[in-house]
């Protein structure tokens, strides 16, 4: 949404078999991607290469690190970059609990200073990041020249509501003639605000 509306041309590109939620929400802008299939993964940096003017999104679940590490590597993606002058950013969005920490872990592992890494704290399920603090993680990200952003959490119920009617936040924030959200008046300026502050987050990374 914040490319929508800053009207900075992009594709989008869903790994995500389970949820699928860039395509769910943003399907005009976003197109599936098989990642267990190389020809299918292919397609990001044969995008990348043949639009230089514009950003490649790509949605990442957890559970695609392995097979992408795999087809990174084999495939020479990093010197290709190089090569292209493709800047890759890894946007890590963390929650409170232990599993972002050991993803984050397993990312820094493989990649060290590879890639420039974006660290999200997430408050939409939580707002305490203590296990991140804690683990030396957090040290060792910024030393590798991790910036940092944090994400406000937005009320349960609009979520929930965007939610069950796979509305973009364009939706959420404007009442159509076909509203599918249901939401009031102040929920929607809820969600204004929640991504207001969002915004200003990601316009301090100047990128």
């Amino acid at each position: 949404q914040y490319l929508i509306d800053k009207e900075i041309p992009f594709r989008g590109f869903d790994t995500d078999r389970s949820h699928r939620s860039l395509l769910r929400f943003y399907s005009d802008y976003a197109a599936p991607v098989a990642i267990d299939r190389y020809e299918s993964l292919d397609t990001m940096v044969e995008t990348a290469t043949e639009n230089p003017e514009i950003r490649i999104l790509v949605d990442l679940a957890a559970q695609t690190h392995d097979p992408l590490v795999k087809w990174l590597d084999e495939s020479g993606v990093m010197e290709i970059a190089d090569e292209w002058g493709i800047a890759i950013r890894y946007w890590h969005v963390m929650d409170s609990g232990k599993d972002s920490v050991d993803l984050l872990k397993k990312l820094l592992d493989r990649f060290g200073p590879r890639l420039n890494y974006i660290l999200v704290l997430n408050q939409i399920h939580g707002d305490r990041f203590d296990l991140f603090e804690r683990s030396g993680e957090k040290e060792r990200a910024l030393e590798l020249n991790a910036r940092i952003i944090s994400i406000k959490k937005l009320h349960e119920a609009v979520v929930m509501k965007i939610d069950a009617g796979n509305a973009s936040f364009w939706a959420a924030k404007h009442k159509a003639e076909q509203d599918t959200t249901g939401l009031g008046l102040l929920e929607r300026q809820r969600v204004k605000m929640w991504l207001k502050n969002a915004y200003e987050q990601i316009d301090s990374l100047s990128i």
